[in-house]
């Protein structure tokens, strides 16, 4: 980030009036920001992460064993029994 004079890009009264407030100090003006889409949104993993998670737990449900849930969706043990223990509530 540089260092810009607020005379060379303000008006000359908004920064008469930012001086009532601030006068010879610096301050930071932060970029208007839209509001992005969260992980996954964009591309659609999101939704695909969900589909597959819900295969799972209803996999299990139905009695398939974790151990053929590992080697089915190649994934650990500890993150197929995430997967299972979210989706009881």
């Amino acid at each position: 980030m540089r260092y810009r004079n607020g005379r060379d890009v303000l008006p000359p009264e908004l920064l008469d009036e930012i001086q009532k407030y601030l006068c010879g100090e610096m301050l930071y003006v932060p970029k208007k920001e839209e509001k992005k889409a969260s992980w996954g949104q964009l591309s659609g993993s999101k939704d695909q992460v969900h589909v597959r998670n819900s295969r799972i737990a209803a996999q299990y449900k139905s009695g398939i064993p974790i151990t053929e849930l590992i080697h089915e969706f190649c994934l650990s043990e500890a993150s197929i029994r995430k997967i299972i223990y979210s989706h009881k509530c």
